[in-house]
């Protein structure tokens, strides 16, 4: 069981993208850098980043290496997206998430974020949200 954004999470998430031949096809055409921050966890703040380079796709700790986009939320919005009980956009419509930079280039890479959904359902399973 990782308890979400730990380390063992943030690895366990890493590795999955890393292995997934289907998100590095689905990368394909894409150049982006997204940071989150997730702000008052039960470890204090969680900053990570998805960095995609045109079928090279890497997901850990830290910012992104050429950040496109920065998203920042608290820790029950995170949670509460992550399990399903708020949708993102809802959340960012409501001033629950804010988002800085290129919006666009996120609304571009749906088609890989929902395969990004897929891979990690193993991963999220073995999530704890506590």
């Amino acid at each position: 069981m990782f308890r979400y954004l730990s380390r063992d999470w943030l690895a366990a998430v890493g590795d999955e993208v890393a292995r997934s031949d289907e998100v590095r096809e689905a990368s394909n055409g894409h150049r982006f850098g997204v940071t989150q921050v997730v702000t008052d966890g039960p470890e204090g703040d969680t900053t990570y980043h998805l960095d995609v380079a045109d079928g090279a796709v890497a997901f850990g700790p830290g910012p992104a290496r050429t950040e496109d986009v920065r998203l920042v939320q608290d820790w029950d919005t995170a949670v509460a997206v992550a399990t399903g009980m708020v949708n993102a956009q809802e959340a960012f419509l409501r001033g629950r998430i804010t988002l800085v930079g290129d919006q666009g280039r996120l609304v571009d890479a749906q088609p890989l974020f929902a395969v990004l959904d897929k891979v990690l359902g193993p991963v999220r399973e073995a999530t704890s949200y506590a």
